[in-house]
Order: structure tokens, then C-alpha cells, then sequence
């Protein structure tokens, strides 16, 4: 079984909504042992550098164990994800490369790192 659910426009800054988080991974733990299994945290790629304090906010809350990178399409490269492995040590599971669900693939570090700098 797979439960999803969508934080979309949840901001690490809104206390309240965060609280809200914590108490939703809180009830589930309580219903079923080990549970969550996986938070994954969907980083959008444009983020920047505020993409550090997302994934501490939401780690912090939830205890992300990986992070899906969107939005890779476009012009944005996603190198905020290096600090964030570094500080949090939250892997990176999959990117985004537009908005289907075929669109979604494995991270593949060394394919990212070439990316990264290409000219």
C-alpha cells in the first residue's frame, strides 16, 4: 500500500502548516510501526539557494530520506542539491524533466555533475 500526501504550496516558513506535518508523520508512526517508509521531498530546481532552507525546514519536520529534483527541463541546473547532500545528507532519488509521469527519472550523479558544467 502507498499513501501520498501533497504539502503543495506548504511553506518551511508557515509554523502552523509545518506543525500540521509533523503531527500528520506523527499519527501515521502511531498507526503503523516504521511507517513512514519514505519522505520524499520534491525540490523545485529554479529554488536556488532556498532550496537549503526548504530541505532543512522540511527535514527538520518530517525527516525527509530523499529528494525528488523538478523542473530540470527549463534553464535551472539544480546545484543546490550538493550543500543539501553535504549538510543533511538527504540522497537524491529522481528528477523531473517536465510535468508526466513518464517525464520522471533515476538520478544518475554523474550525469548530473556533467550537466552541472556544461557549457
Amino acid at each position: 500500500d502507498v499513501c501520498i500526501i501533497d504539502t503543495a504550496g506548504r511553506l518551511q516558513t508557515q509554523v502552523n502548516l509545518m506543525d500540521q506535518l509533523t503531527k500528520i508523520r506523527r499519527v501515521i508512526s502511531k498507526q503503523i510501526p516504521d511507517a513512514p517508509h519514505d519522505v520524499i521531498l520534491v525540490l523545485d530546481a529554479t529554488a536556488g539557494q532556498n532550496g537549503l532552507s526548504q530541505a532543512k525546514g522540511f527535514s527538520d519536520a518530517v525527516q525527509c530520506t530523499g529528494i525528488v529534483l523538478a523542473k530540470l527541463d527549463g534553464t535551472a541546473k539544480g546545484g543546490v542539491v550538493i550543500p543539501i547532500r553535504q549538510q543533511f545528507e538527504i540522497p537524491v532519488r529522481y528528477i523531473g524533466l517536465g510535468e508526466q509521469p513518464e517525464d520522471f527519472a533515476l538520478f544518475n550523479p554523474q550525469e548530473f555533475v556533467n550537466a552541472l558544467f556544461a557549457n
